[in-house]
């Protein structure tokens, strides 16, 4: 058996006094039980098994949102996040809030300390943070009442995700807000960039 034969879902399960085994699943439908320790199963482990919503559902999240808080936003205009909200302030009917605690204003609006100190509970928690940073973020969402964590591209915690399932959040992870409205929007092609398209169908927000 190699790699290639096996799939990225693997379980771990364990009995007292005998060593932890790691379930993996082969792309032909059977299954073997692997150290967890070995190096296979830390590959598939490492490997990414968490999907998240699919197009039709992040669209559904989009339609549905009324408001959006930027957890790690930034004043700084080379930063990502600075771009983000600039286009959401433009190019959206969100209600865009940002929120910093080492900042006072990020795009001539006042910034927030945490999410518990905005005036509203956010429909989307849009978050630059690290990755290690995820689950407490995770639970400040859960805490204030806000539906949907969505980590911006390049970011990715499988175990956060995972958890913030487990609290009742939608997760969506490793995409960028702004391309997915864009895209639904016909601005973007799937690869994000700019199309040049114009149209006189009613914009979807």
């Amino acid at each position: 058996m190699t790699t290639a034969n096996a799939t990225t879902s693997a379980t771990t399960t364990g009995e007292a006094g005998s060593a932890t085994t790691t379930e993996v699943q082969l792309v032909n439908g059977l299954s073997c039980s692997l150290p967890s320790d070995s190096p296979l199963a830390k590959l598939l482990k490492s490997q990414r098994t968490w999907t998240g919503p699919d197009a039709k559902e992040r669209l559904r999240i989009l339609r549905a949102a009324k408001s959006v808080a930027i957890v790690g936003a930034s004043a700084n205009p080379a930063r990502s996040s600075y771009f983000v909200g600039t286009y959401l302030q433009q190019s959206s009917d969100f209600r865009v809030y940002f929120v910093n605690p080492n900042a006072d204003t990020i795009l001539g609006q006042k910034a927030y300390p945490d999410l518990a100190s905005l005036p509203e509970v956010p429909d989307i928690v849009d978050v630059f943070r690290r990755a290690s940073d995820i689950p407490s973020v995770m639970d400040e969402a859960v805490a204030v009442g806000a539906p949907t964590v969505w980590v911006q591209l390049g970011i990715w915690n499988q175990e956060a995700a995972e958890y913030g399932e487990s609290l009742g959040l939608t997760v969506v992870m490793d995409r960028c807000i702004k391309i997915e409205h864009a895209r639904f929007h016909g601005g973007l092609h799937l690869l994000g960039f700019d199309t040049g398209q114009i149209t006189a169908r009613k914009t979807l927000r």
